[in-house]
């Protein structure tokens, strides 16, 4: 018995000055929560996507698959642009 074709993914996440993003090749069956795992993100994230769409974390990964992890954040943009033209007042 042969070896399955293994998927070409990568995982992206957000760091300081921009992303991070690594390449992976997983086994078919790998689910996203899976590649984060293997990408060794470090940080649990808000929620997970694949190319901009929220998915669960048990959702399965298909080639050319890009995961990406979204945090929660820190702020309410509105009240910060808000804030921004009050100061500015």
């Amino acid at each position: 018995m042969g070896h399955a074709e293994l998927l070409d993914i990568s995982v992206a996440w957000g760091v300081a000055g921009g992303q991070q993003v690594v390449p992976l090749q997983v086994p078919p069956g790998t689910t996203a929560a899976q590649a984060v795992a293997l990408a060794g993100a470090g940080a649990t994230p808000a929620a997970l996507g694949i190319w901009g769409e929220v998915v669960t974390p048990d959702r399965l990964l298909a080639d050319g698959d890009r995961v990406e992890l979204y945090q929660a954040l820190q702020a309410d943009p509105k009240d910060q642009r808000r804030q921004r033209a009050l100061r500015r007042r």
